[in-house]
């Protein structure tokens, strides 16, 4: 009886590991259960060899797509039953499959490709009786509808291993592409049926009627675009005025952000600090802040991370600092030790005099804890140009200093060095600045200082917002994120 089915085309699901096969049966061998297939496809792929052989215990279903001289089956078997002369003999584990006789089976055109195997009997079933594609659409074989009364449900043993979902995916996505592709979609007269303007006008409606806010209609004007640092949020206008003196130091400037910062004169300045003072902001923290903001901005200024790292240890930035003998020597004093911990080369120049200032002899003693340099004559300054000059000989109150030997003398050496200058706190003065800057730092707020300072810089020293207030000063710190900040010329 095996011979009865030699030639009939079927698909064989041996599981998810070796796949399904189909092909055309070219032998049986009943005594060791074995089946071969000539001409196979595997999941879909012709296979390189001409004849593939399974065993009865690899197969998981059976399915009988084609028998020679007849039409399509109307059932399948599995590894579990065989099926004889029309009948279904139920084997363990197996549920009962009717198989026709050859000689019932429907005429049927010869498969010569996966893509026809893989079509369900229902759509052969269907393409037979001449229904149309759409029908088949929406009646797929599995559907109540389209099975045959011999048809039985699909076994579990089949769903665990994945054949109920190989059936389904067949019914689902079996269909060749070239019969759906043949009718081109209207795009223009599905376009005409939808009336954009009732659309938006009911939307309209019930926006108005639920209080939320209108998106516009087609007929209105799109909105200005709004650029990507602009905030689409309603906000309160800024006010770039922020700060305000009872008495204008007769120059303002402002910040990169716009922000108006008016100078104010001498004796404002004075006042400020000494409230501070009083307030608890003594000298020495002054000192302190002024130093590291000054050694800051001038780290900066020699390069920064592209100067200052380990691979240029042997080109350490010089720095010449220049100092007399007051408070704003102090601050480069500062400045200098801040500037030796980060591995900057310091000359320190500072005449000598019999009385010091405390807080000069103060920051004297932790300079000389850096490794930096000191010298008292400007002969021991170097013959040539260093990194940067820093300038703190200037004083606001004694003017009489920039008659000295040792002022003149170190003036001369820093305009004949060529190195770029940074002024500390540089006094306000009616006469010409002896050295000339292209930088100077300000404290606090800024002084109306004349162009030959160069470009002016302004760091926060740490003085409260009450204390200004307590001078008659309306501030709002213009600082933001940073302690040191350009200004320019408003």
């Amino acid at each position: 009886m095996a011979a009865d089915w030699l030639g009939s085309l079927v698909s064989i699901n041996c599981g998810e590991t070796l796949g399904v096969y189909q092909g055309k049966v070219s032998s049986v061998d009943q005594g060791s259960q074995t089946i071969s297939l000539r001409q196979p496809f595997h999941n879909g792929m012709k296979c390189p060899v001409p004849e593939v052989t399974f065993s009865a215990m690899d197969i998981k279903e059976l399915k009988i797509l084609e028998i020679p001289g007849g039409g399509a089956p109307a059932g399948q078997t599995d590894s579990g039953s065989t099926a004889h002369n029309g009948r279904s003999t139920k084997g363990p584990g197996s549920a009962p499959m009717a198989v026709p006789r050859k000689g019932d089976l429907r005429a049927q055109e010869e498969l010569h490709s996966p893509q026809q195997c893989s079509k369900s009997y229902g759509d052969r079933h269907l393409e037979a009786l001449g229904l149309a594609k759409g029908f088949r659409r929406r009646h797929n074989s599995w559907s109540s509808s389209s099975r045959g009364n011999n048809q039985t449900t699909p076994k579990k043993n089949g769903m665990k291993n994945g054949g109920g979902l190989k059936n389904k995916d067949d019914e689902c996505f079996g269909d060749p592409l070239e019969e759906i592709l043949d009718t081109d979609f209207d795009f223009e007269g599905n376009l005409a049926l939808f009336d954009k303007a009732a659309v938006f006008s009911e939307i309209e409606t019930s926006e108005k009627r639920s209080g939320a806010r209108s998106r516009g209609t087609p007929s209105e004007r799109t909105p200005a675009r709004y650029r990507h640092d602009e905030n689409i949020l309603e906000a309160e206008p800024i006010v770039y005025r922020q700060i305000m003196v009872p008495q204008s130091g007769g120059k303002e400037y402002c910040t990169d952000a716009g922000l108006v910062v008016p100078s104010i004169s001498y004796e404002l300045h004075k006042k400020l600090l000494c409230v501070a003072e009083r307030h608890g902001l003594t000298l020495e923290r002054r000192l302190e802040m002024a130093g590291v903001c000054a050694s800051q901005m001038a780290l900066t200024l020699l390069g920064g991370p592209n100067r200052l790292t380990p691979k240029n240890v042997h080109q350490r930035p010089t720095v010449a600092l220049l100092c007399g003998p007051h408070v704003q020597g102090a601050q480069g004093i500062s400045c200098g030790r801040h500037l030796a911990n980060h591995e900057v080369h310091v000359i320190l120049f500072l005449p000598n005099f019999v009385k010091m200032l405390e807080s000069i002899t103060n920051e004297l003693m932790l300079f000389s804890k850096t490794g930096g340099k000191q010298v008292s004559s400007v002969k021991d300054l170097p013959d040539s140009p260093v990194d940067l000059v820093i300038n703190c000989l200037d004083c606001h109150e004694n003017a009489f200093l920039q008659d000295q030997a040792w002022y003149r003398a170190a003036v001369d050496w820093a305009n004949q060095n060529r190195a770029p200058v940074l002024s500390i706190d540089p006094p306000v003065s009616t006469r010409e600045q002896a050295v000339d800057a292209k930088w100077s730092l300000c404290l606090g707020l800024p002084l109306p200082l004349a162009e030959s300072a160069g470009r002016v810089y302004l760091c926060d020293i740490g003085i409260p917002r009450h204390i200004f207030q307590e001078v008659g000063i309306n501030y709002h710190s213009p600082f933001g994120c940073k302690f040191s900040i350009p200004l320019h010329s408003a």
